[in-house]
């Protein structure tokens, strides 16, 4: 007798169909497989990691009352990182409208032992995170996900509704201002 695979060894689609059932109880593997990815996209576009947990748990909440609107459920991925960039982006507006400053926080914590190493990426992070702020909210976000979330150009593309050329273009561009901005505080050499 052949047993149901474990909801860890399901797909994004058979998740959804399940859930759509009514094994609601499937929707916590869903969550699990892609709540680190939108949170980090959240803190590198908002920087405040309160409100980026926030914004990336609000973001699960909207895909489960709507997962009968997911049209592509093997593509659950792309959709639900399409519902938090929407509320990324509301929450910029709206900060921006009451005119409040970027935080200025790291983006990565420091993985080593040795204090002076730390301090040092510490340092580092915090400054790569400053960078990454000051860029135009479409290069910073093509920059998060080609480079911190490793997504594809056609990824990037279906997500958010752009042409792969743009794509590259905003990426190479934030890459050529993080660098430049890095240059002038001294954390990189020109090889970079």
């Amino acid at each position: 007798m052949r047993t149901a695979p474990r909801a860890d060894e399901r797909t994004d689609a058979e998740l959804v169909e399940g859930i759509l059932a009514g094994s609601r109880e499937l929707f916590t593997p869903l969550c699990e497989r892609y709540q680190a990815m939108l949170y980090r996209y959240a803190l590198g576009m908002v920087s405040r990691p309160d409100v980026a947990a926030d914004l990336a748990q609000d973001s699960l909440v909207k895909a489960y009352t709507r997962l009968g609107s997911c049209k592509q459920p093997d593509r659950f991925g792309s959709w639900v990182f399409r519902i938090l960039r929407n509320e990324c982006l509301d929450h910029l507006k709206s900060r921006r409208r009451k005119d409040q400053p970027l935080d200025k926080v790291a983006l990565y914590a420091p993985d080593t032992d040795d204090p002076e190493r730390r301090l040092e990426r510490s340092e580092m992070s915090r400054t790569v995170s400053v960078a990454l702020q000051r860029l135009p909210e479409a290069q910073r976000e093509a920059f998060l996900m080609k480079h911190v979330e490793g997504l594809e150009y056609d990824e990037m593309s279906e997500i958010l509704d752009s042409s792969v050329s743009a794509l590259k273009m905003r990426v190479k561009r934030a890459r050529e201002a993080l660098q430049e901005s890095l240059r002038r505080t001294g954390e990189v050499n020109e090889r970079v």
